[in-house]
């Protein structure tokens, strides 16, 4: 476990896929109803699932009007790609939203993956090995874009770094991040956080200053205690359109308040 006592926390991946915005927007409500933490959307240009040119809307925009639809979650991006904006913009961007939404923006990032995004959209896509050292070039010039804006942001916007990459993307969240979000089975998770540990001992930073994060797909009774264990904190469970099923969300929700009685 990590040394810092945390909350058990539960997200929604609200995939823009799929479905009309009226729908979107009413599913961020419900869920902020149903008491998740966290509403996270996804920063491609198509769908990831299912027709792969079906309806599909822009990441940040609908951060912006999330944050004026919703009143109590925190709201964010997982992930946004490094390689679409300008880091200085992005921070620009971050800053704004974090505004309008009084303080509940997330700022999740990665170095991106998805090559059809970057061929239709006119991006290069290069390497995987380049996008992740362009990441690592953008993190520090966000970081200080952030501390020279005027007004500054309502708070110290918590950073969130997607992806399990063991030599490069571990230790920029060690370096960098509030959340590292990971993927995969408990064996999986185990395995990077040790390697995080690792990282964050040779940079001096406190490992127990990152909450740790991560997809779920299944039961919360099954994997609940074996991530929880880990030092797994927060669970984030994903939807995606057109009907937004939140019935496994609601069990995680359900769970995470008997964790935190």
């Amino acid at each position: 476990m990590t040394s810092v006592e945390r909350f058990v926390r539960v997200g929604l991946q609200l995939q823009p896929q799929h479905a009309d915005y009226k729908t979107i927007r009413e599913t961020a409500s419900r869920a902020e109803d149903l008491g998740v933490d966290i509403v996270y959307n996804w920063d491609h240009f198509y769908p990831l699932y299912g027709d792969p040119d079906g309806m599909h809307f822009e990441c940040w925009t609908m951060l912006g009007a999330w944050a004026e639809s919703t009143s109590r979650v925190e709201i964010g991006a997982l992930v946004t790609c490094n390689s679409y904006r300008n880091p200085e913009l992005l921070a620009d961007m971050a800053r704004t939203v974090d505004h309008i939404s009084g303080g509940r923006l997330i700022l999740g990032i990665g170095s991106g993956w998805f090559e059809k995004d970057y061929t239709e959209y006119g991006y290069e896509f290069g390497t995987a090995g380049g996008r992740l050292d362009a990441l690592a070039e953008s993190l520090p010039r966000i970081e200080s874009r952030l501390a020279k804006l005027n007004p500054a942001p309502t708070r110290k916007i918590p950073v969130l770094i997607g992806g399990g990459g063991e030599k490069k993307t571990l230790r920029m969240v060690a370096q960098h991040a509030d959340i590292w979000h990971g993927f995969g089975d408990p064996e999986v998770v185990e395995r990077k956080v040790g390697i995080l540990k690792q990282h964050c001992a040779d940079v001096g930073r406190d490992f127990g200053q990152i909450e740790l994060s991560t997809g779920v797909r299944g039961e919360p009774d099954e994997l609940g205690p074996k991530l929880l264990a880990l030092g797994v904190t927060q669970f984030t469970v994903g939807a995606g359109g057109p009907d937004y099923d939140l019935t496994l969300l609601k069990k995680w929700i359900d769970w995470a308040k008997t964790q935190n009685n």
